[in-house]
C-alpha cells in the first residue's frame, strides 16, 4: 500500500526537526507504522528518499529495534515483562497464561486481530513488578487473572486506563505519538507512583539538595552517603601524601657510586 501525501508531508516535517535529517529516522519509522500498521517496503523507501540514504540503511535500523515490526500488529500491543524481577514476581506465569488464553505464540496476533502478544525486556518499572505494557503504557502489579481480564476488556472495546498514564489508545495511535504528534492525553493520570518517589522523600527528609549553580559541579549531594565516601577518600589520599612527604629518603649503593 502506497503512503499518501499527508504521510509523506509529515515524514518530511519530522526530518526537518533535526540539524542532521537522518537523526529523524526513528520517529519516521514510528509514523510509517502508524500509517501502515508495520514497517513496509514502501515506508522504508520513502524514509530513504527523504533522508537521502539507502534503503539498506533504513532497513538495518528497522530490523535492529524490536519496536519496529515487519508483520502487521493488532489493535493493541500487549508486552509482558519477563526480565529477572518481573519474571520472579510472576511475569513468566502471566505470559504463559496469555499465550494459552489468546492461542498465540510470542510476537503473534490473536485471530480476531485485536491483540499482539510479546515478551519484552525491562521497562524500568521494577518497583511495580510484574508489569504488563499496552502500547507502551504501564499496567502495574499484574497477575495472570488481571492480565486475562485486561486483554478481554481490550478485545471487547471497553475503555481501559493505564495505572500510571492516560486512557489507552490503539497501537497505531500510540505510534503516531511516538513519531512526535501529541494526542492531548499526556497529562492524564499520575506520572509517577509512591514507590518511584521513595528516594525523593528520603532526600527531602534528610535535607539533601542538588549542587547550586546552573551546571553540575561534579560533587556529590551535601550530606549524602556519596559525599561521606568522597570525604573519606579525600582524607585518605591526603594522609597518604603526608606520610610519603615525611618519609626519610635513602640513597642506594648504585646511586652513590654514580654520584662519585
Amino acid at each position: 500500500m502506497a503512503l499518501d501525501e499527508k504521510t509523506y508531508g509529515e515524514l518530511r516535517e519530522i526530518a526537518g526537526r533535526y540539524p542532521e535529517a537522518r537523526s529523524g529516522l526513528l520517529p519516521m519509522l514510528h509514523l510509517v507504522q502508524s500509517a501502515e500498521g508495520r514497517v513496509t517496503p514502501e515506508g522504508i523507501q520513502a524514509c530513504a528518499e527523504i533522508l537521502e540514504i539507502t534503503p539498506a540503511e533504513v532497513s538495518g535500523v528497522a530490523t535492529f529495534y524490536t519496536m519496529y515490526k515487519r508483520r502487521p500488529v493488532g489493535d493493541y500491543h500487549v508486552g509482558v515483562c519477563t526480565n529477572t524481577l518481573c519474571a520472579v514476581m510472576g511475569g513468566d506465569e502471566i505470559f504463559s497464561r496469555l499465550k494459552e488464553h489468546l492461542d498465540v505464540g510470542n510476537d503473534e496476533t490473536s485471530e480476531d486481530g485485536k491483540i499482539t502478544l510479546e515478551h519484552i525486556e525491562c521497562n524500568a518499572a521494577c518497583d511495580y513488578a510484574p508489569v504488563v505494557m499496552v502500547n507502551w503504557e504501564f499496567m502495574d502489579n499484574q497477575t495472570p487473572e488481571s492480565a486475562v481480564a485486561l486483554v478481554d476488556d481490550l478485545r471487547a472495546g471497553k475503555e481501559v486506563t493505564s495505572t500510571r498514564g492516560p486512557r489507552l489508545c490503539t497501537w497505531r495511535e500510540a505510534e503516531r505519538v511516538l513519531a512526535g504528534f501529541p494526542d492531548g492525553r499526556v497529562h492524564e493520570g499520575p506520572a509517577a507512583g509512591g514507590p518511584s518517589l521513595v528516594g525523593l522523600g528520603i532526600a527531602s527528609e534528610r535535607g539533601w539538595t542538588a549542587p547550586a549553580g546552573s551546571g553540575s559541579t561534579g560533587q556529590p549531594l551535601a550530606g549524602s552517603p556519596a559525599e561521606v565516601a568522597h570525604k573519606t577518600d579525600t582524607s585518605q589520599e591526603a594522609e597518604a601524601a603526608a606520610v610519603e612527604e615525611e618519609a626519610p629518603t635513602s640513597t642506594t649503593a648504585a646511586e652513590k657510586k654514580e654520584a662519585q
